[in-house]
């Protein structure tokens, strides 16, 4: 199937929002209302950023039906695959969203997510592009206007320097780190975490290339009563 026929499919998933900046702005639809208007019920919501297509999302699902799973991605061919697995397996507790990550807070309310999931981003290598990697502080100021205040942010990747990068961050940051591994399947195979594998994650563990994990929390001063939204002007439309 080509990309034309699975943009076209995509628009027939109940599941695949695809929203354009002004239905983002001042707030989506589902923004504060995902229990109680989309799911129907009250349980707790994980969030994957750069879900590519969906393998990540999917399987926790599928591992745990008693919470509720959004992946985000801008591409809506690698999308395509995990909106049409979930729902031929007929999941209602999986979701996704085509959108910038950068515009995550227009879609959750404050303590909305329980968990975040980071699996394999773009290491964004390049010193000016720092404030688009998904672990800088521009991002955990966002997570801190979605994150429950006991929420964990969870990131897996074979990118040695974005791994180093997202420790300075959580050091310099004053950030709760919770656990990491330089090497997972050497050191820690036991883990949940190393049961879900990606299309990217085998691949590269093919060629012989290690993955990262680690896990923490914000740093509790992060956290405001107040509506604190970040801002972010773009042009681009959906």
């Amino acid at each position: 199937m080509n990309k034309l026929e699975r943009f076209e499919e995509n628009t027939t998933f109940y599941n695949l929002f695809q929203p354009y900046l002004r239905e983002l702005i001042p707030a989506f639809k589902f923004k504060g209302k995902w229990n109680s208007d989309f799911f129907k019920n009250d349980n707790p919501i994980v969030v994957e950023l750069g879900c590519g297509k969906g393998e990540y999302t999917v399987g926790l699902g599928k591992k745990y039906p008693d919470r509720n799973f959004i992946g985000i991605d801008q591409k809506g061919a690698r999308l395509w695959r995990g909106c049409k697995t979930s729902i031929d397996d007929a999941m209602t507790n999986v979701a996704f969203i085509r959108m910038q990550m950068e515009l995550i807070e227009y879609c959750f309310a404050k303590e909305e997510i329980s968990e975040i999931w980071i699996t394999f981003p773009e290491p964004q290598p390049q010193n000016g592009k720092a404030k688009k990697r998904f672990t800088s502080p521009q991002f955990n100021t966002r997570f801190s206007n979605i994150l429950k205040r006991d929420g964990i942010i969870n990131l897996k990747t074979d990118n040695s320097a974005f791994y180093d990068y997202t420790l300075e961050v959580i050091s310099g940051g004053n950030h709760d780190l919770l656990f990491s591994t330089d090497d997972l399947y050497a050191t820690h195979p036991e883990l949940e975490v190393a049961s879900i594998q990606t299309f990217y994650e085998e691949m590269w563990l093919k060629q012989g290339l290690t993955i990262k994990f680690l896990q923490y929390k914000l740093n509790a001063d992060m956290f405001t009563d107040g509506d604190n939204i970040s801002t972010f002007v773009t042009n681009r439309q959906y």
